[in-house]
């Protein structure tokens, strides 16, 4: 919105003072353009609509008023706190009830899970979680979309690829639904390498 309104000020300055200094060297006066009044009433109604426009898209740009913003951050919060929890305590039903039937994930080792998958592996102790540890969470919104990114240390098993203990970035992506419920559409880990451990 702020390109726009920049846009139609030059526009509108444009038509208002046609004098301004053309940069050139020379110190010859220049002929001032006329213009009629047709011209210059046309030139006010385009900037009036582009300015009616542009206050229109606000909504859409400014996205939540800051008053919902940071209520809906915390309920997001106590959704993460409630994956964790649901991650730790193999609780199926409470992971069954957070994720998107079109849910899909990016394990660290890059590996496509859909929710089918992720429900299976819980419910088996394919994978067992000892602890996990968040920090460094941020929650940012566009529109009905939530996108949060967080850093985990992890202590855990898996059946087929070991020790998977270590320290994790992670994505996560909540939607929220017509009936007002947010679930998470998709997630994606990535393992934190630090200089000099082996690739």
């Amino acid at each position: 919105m702020c390109v726009v309104l920049t846009q139609v000020m030059r526009f509108t300055q444009s038509r208002i003072d046609p004098r301004k200094c053309s940069g050139l060297l020379s110190v010859t006066p220049m002929k001032m353009r006329m213009f009629n009044t047709s011209t210059h009433r046309s030139s006010r109604i385009a900037a009036a609509v582009a300015i009616l426009l542009a206050l229109g898209m606000a909504p859409l740009l400014g996205a939540m008023p800051r008053a919902e913003r940071h209520e809906t951050k915390h309920e997001i919060d106590r959704l993460e706190d409630h994956w964790r929890d649901a991650m730790l305590s193999r609780n199926v039903s409470a992971m069954d009830a957070m994720l998107s039937d079109d849910y899909m994930a990016i394990t660290s080792n890059g590996t496509l899970e859909s929710k089918d998958e992720t429900l299976a592996n819980l419910r088996s102790g394919a994978m067992q979680f000892k602890s996990i540890e968040l920090s460094d969470r941020k929650v940012r919104f566009y529109g009905t979309t939530a996108l949060v990114t967080s850093r985990a240390e992890v202590v855990g098993t898996a059946t087929a690829g070991g020790d998977f203990s270590g320290s994790y970035r992670f994505t996560r992506v909540y939607v929220r639904e017509a009936s007002g419920v947010w679930r998470v559409v998709s997630f994606e880990a990535s393992r934190i390498r630090e200089p000099g451990d082996a690739k």
